[in-house]
């Protein structure tokens, strides 16, 4: 730990946009993604350093501002972490789900920890996060990446910097050497190739969180117009995994299971297979750490026929998806049962 950062050279991007999604719902058999198998999006495309000029930087509302190097980091007690890891889908589109989900574990140091040992001066309210990646997003210059979180998800703990996912050091897509982790955050606010975090009393004022990632608060939850709030932590949501869409199923007994997840965590899943008509309960795993859990009920076909099945989660906090677009309408797959 060093109280001066040496000058860091200009950060080459390569590239361009980088979007891989390499699994459906249907494929999400195994309860821990590989690294490999985990979506990627990355705005600008990625970032080429040199890893001995790296470092984190730790400054704004803190008693002793300072740098870390990999190295330091590596050095900090370290744990590890299963959660969910879940894409927002389109920055300015809250009426368009994607369901591009995964769960991993997670392997680095406790910001919380880290942060208390430097000193967290009483008016910060905000943690600013900033990632090597620059550019421009749709035609408007956006400087670095940055995101913000209020200090007091920090407080609730579990908030990590991560350099391992299921035990491999990151890759360059997913961040290589360090980024934050925020388990039961959209993926959008686990900045990758994190490079410096400040401490502040507002929000950060860079484009992904004054424009983008900005959702209309619902009337309905006693928003007015024009409100809107940020796209932070991920509401209750459920995928079907087996029977997969276009599945011909015979007319038998049939298990649907899947996977279903929330920040607050999932407290029951059901199942509709009458186009939401109708609601039958799924057995539901309870949650390791910030795991998804797993959801199943067997459905006997009354008949052959196109079926649509549905799945969808409610929350602790009570809330339940949505019918409507939404980030997290519910999850619907049509399966085709066979003559007897």
């Amino acid at each position: 730990m060093s109280p001066t950062a040496p000058p860091l050279p200009p950060v080459a991007m390569e590239g361009g946009l980088v979007r891989h999604i390499p699994l459906a719902p249907h494929q999400l058999v195994a309860p821990i993604t590989p690294q490999d198998d985990l979506f990627v999006l990355a705005q600008f495309g990625l970032p080429r350093f040199d890893l001995a000029r790296w470092r984190l930087e730790l400054t704004g509302l803190i008693e002793r501002p300072c740098w870390l190097s990999f190295d330091d980091i590596r050095a900090l007690p370290k744990r590890r972490l299963e959660s969910f890891h879940q894409c927002a889908g389109f920055p300015q589109k809250p009426d368009v789900t994607t369901r591009r989900i995964g769960n991993v574990v997670w392997g680095g140091a406790d910001l919380r920890d880290l942060l208390h040992s430097v000193g967290i001066r009483p008016e910060a309210r905000f943690l600013w996060s900033y990632g090597l990646d620059h550019g421009d997003f749709d035609g408007k210059p956006a400087g670095h990446y940055l995101k913000d979180l209020p200090l007091i998800r920090l407080a609730r703990g579990d908030v990590l910097l991560a350099y391992e996912i299921n035990g491999e050091p990151l890759t360059q897509a997913h961040g290589f050497p360090l980024r934050l982790v925020i388990p039961g955050y959209y993926g959008t606010n686990s900045v990758k190739w994190l490079y410096r975090l400040d401490l502040a009393d507002r929000r950060a004022d860079g484009i992904f969180t004054t424009i983008l990632y900005n959702d209309p608060f619902p009337a309905a939850e006693g928003g007015a117009t024009g409100d809107t709030r940020p796209v932070w932590a991920a509401p209750p949501e459920a995928a079907i995994v087996v029977p997969q869409p276009q599945a011909r199923l015979a007319c038998r007994p049939v298990e649907i299971w899947g996977w279903a997840w929330a920040e607050a965590g999932v407290t029951h899943v059901e199942i509709s297979a009458d186009q939401g008509e109708s609601w039958f309960a799924a057995a539901l795993q309870p949650r390791s750490q910030w795991s998804w859990q797993r959801f199943s009920a067997a459905w006997q076909p009354p008949a052959s026929g196109r079926f649509t099945l549905m799945a969808r989660a409610t929350d602790t906090a009570g809330a339940t998806q949505p019918m409507g677009p939404a980030r997290n309408t519910v999850h619907a797959v049509e399966v085709e049962v066979a003559t007897a």
